[in-house]
This record gives C-alpha cells, structure tokens and sequence, in this order.
C-alpha cells in the first residue's frame, strides 16, 4: 500500500490455485497501477516474488477498478491520509471527504481522526 497509495489504492485480493498465485489490486486509478505498457504491474510482480520468494512465473499481479471509489472506505482513508499530508487542515480535509462520500447517495458516514491536531493546546 505505500507505493500504491497515490495510485488510488483501496484494497488487495490474494487468490491461490495449484498452478498461480493471483494478486489482484483493487485501485481507483487502474492505468496508473498498470503504467505506460503496463511495466509498473511487471515491476510490481517481480517485486513480489523477490520479497516473497515465489518461483518464476507462479505470482500474477492483476489491477481491477474500484466501481464506486467514494463507497470504498479504504480509497477515502488513502485520499485522507494525503489531504492532511499535503497540509490541509484537518477539519477542512475531513469535511471534504464526508461530503465527496455524501454526495454520492450514502446512507451516512463517519470519519474519526486520532492524535494531536494542529491548534489544540493544553487545558489546565
């Protein structure tokens, strides 16, 4: 998820058969996640293997396109996390993500932010 994170990233899905292991990557942005002529998915897969240690050619890495991305609670964490990396305050970035979230006909939602946030001073 940290290389995936700016690509859209809202899930994985491992399926294993005798012959291949099947990774396949739930992202918002899919042709980013293949790259130009898809060597970011073969840079992926090697990756993978090598950390992993699958044999040769027994580690396919698919990417599948996240139909609702503001449904996806994961893909909204991920567009959190880097609204409040780029510095956007956090009350600002949470109520644009709920209304993003709302907007697209979701019965409700909650967002919880953890932590010191900027501003807040001690009490006593």
């Amino acid at each position: 998820s940290k290389e995936l994170g700016k690509l859209g990233y809202a899930g994985v899905e491992v399926r294993v058969t005798p012959v291949r292991t099947e990774i396949i990557i739930r992202a918002t942005r899919t042709k980013n996640v293949l790259g130009e002529k898809a060597v970011r998915i073969r840079e992926l897969t090697s990756v993978v293997q090598k950390r992993f240690g699958f044999p040769a050619g027994s580690v396919e890495l698919f990417a599948s396109r996240v139909e609702n991305r503001a449904l996806s609670a994961v893909a909204q964490a991920e567009s959190l996390r880097y609204k409040l990396l780029m510095g956007l305050a956090v009350r600002r970035a949470c109520y644009g993500v709920l209304r993003f979230i709302m907007d697209s006909n979701a019965k409700g939602c909650e967002v919880m932010v953890s932590g010191k946030i900027r501003g807040q001073r001690a009490k006593g």
